[in-house]
């Protein structure tokens, strides 16, 4: 008798430095950095120098110029045009491209590589192109961070940072007393974890460097909090008028009513209590899609067939719901089962397809026809 494969996540990695991800998670996340040499086993992705400058070129990718100059620096928000950067031989300046995953294949399918992390802490792949001595200086970043070398070198200086006060009058968050407790070398394929708030300054080493990171989504509280309550008091079908027929002349009218405190606190407590419009607002919040993202339209008719989600697409779940690009639905028994399929492997099989019930199908060729999901052409 054979037993049973072992889950991916118990399996060692190269991405991980021969750790599997679940004793990466275990040992580093969110804890202490991990160097990892040759993590893609000499699969680095591709990315001309050329395609990455004609991107920043573009409105709907988002794009920024850092320039160093001695200890100043100057930032610039794209879209670039090519004779808008530097020239390649000049010495300090570096290119950053958001949101990689969102246009290229590739650096979609690089992101995906890192599910062993759930989706909803999941954010983007960022490209960096810098000349010699490029950097955008010593930072702390409030998320988890893996930094991929593709191409060049960059010497990276980490350390713990007690002291975070930041240089006065800069365009970026760059730390006055930098103090770096070690110092690595990346070539291409090399790899650095950093768990958040450990302050970091990465340098090109030689010019044409090219750094990719993969970046994690860390809500905050407040933030998030006030997301939820707009889209639940949107949501909220409670009517309910405050009413103060007890309310006695007044000498004191600026004075707030102790009756209207207590209507406003019920309003908020009654909001947050139920659990069903909590969910479905996180749900909607954490798949919304960012701003510069829309979708295309198919340039096919629907017909059941393996699908697979489109990599703008961002879809969850919960016990009772299915959320997809900030939109929730309620799903139960073999259809959710389906649903959940799908968000987790990000594809459905013909098979499962054709045996799916026809809301299922129904709710399916919606998505496709909003062009967030597609039929594969195996």
């Amino acid at each position: 008798m054979t037993s049973a494969a072992p889950s991916l996540i118990a399996v060692p990695t190269d991405l991980l430095g021969g750790l599997s991800p679940d004793q990466f998670m275990r040992r580093h996340w969110q804890r202490k950095p991990l160097l990892i040499r040759q993590a893609l086993g000499g699969q680095v992705p591709q990315l001309e120098r050329a395609q990455l400058f004609a991107m920043a070129s573009d409105a709907a990718v988002e794009s920024r110029l850092i320039v160093q100059h001695n200890k100043a620096w100057s930032l610039r928000h794209g879209p670039f045009k090519r004779s808008a950067l530097p020239p390649l031989k000049q010495a300090g300046w570096t290119l950053l491209v958001q949101g990689l995953d969102l246009h290229l294949p590739a650096a979609h399918e690089l992101l995906r590589r890192f599910r062993f992390v759930p989706d909803a802490r999941l954010d983007d792949v960022m490209v960096s192109w810098a000349s010699d001595g490029g950097g955008v200086g010593p930072h702390v970043d409030s998320y988890d961070v893996f930094l991929l070398q593709v191409s060049g070198q960059r010497r990276w200086r980490i350390g713990r940072q007690r002291d975070q006060s930041l240089m006065p009058d800069m365009p970026l968050k760059i730390l006055s007393h930098f103090e770096p407790q070690e110092e690595h070398l990346l070539g291409p394929g090399d790899m650095l974890y950093l768990p958040p708030h450990w302050a970091h300054d990465g340098v090109a080493m030689g010019g044409d460097c090219m750094t990719v990171s993969v970046g994690f989504r860390s809500p905050q509280r407040g933030g998030l909090a006030a997301e939820l309550l707009q889209r639940m008091a949107e949501a909220s079908e409670d009517e309910t008028l405050y009413r103060d027929p007890s309310q006695a002349a007044t000498a004191t009218p600026g004075a707030m009513p102790a009756g209207l405190q207590a209507f406003a606190q019920d309003a908020l407590q009654r909001l947050v209590a139920d659990s069903h419009s909590l969910a479905c607002a996180l749900g909607e919040v954490m798949t919304e899609p960012k701003p510069r993202v829309w979708f295309d339209e198919p340039q096919e008719g629907w017909r059941p067939g393996r699908v697979t989600l489109d990599r703008r697409t961002r879809m969850m779940y919960d016990t009772r719901h299915v959320f997809i690009n900030g939109e929730s639905f309620r799903a139960g028994g073999a259809d959710a089962r389906l649903m959940r399929d799908l968000a987790d492997r990000r594809e459905l099989s013909e098979q499962q397809i054709r045996r799916a019930s026809a809301d299922a199908q129904a709710m399916l060729q919606d998505w496709f026809e909003a062009g967030w999901l597609q039929l594969a052409h195996d």
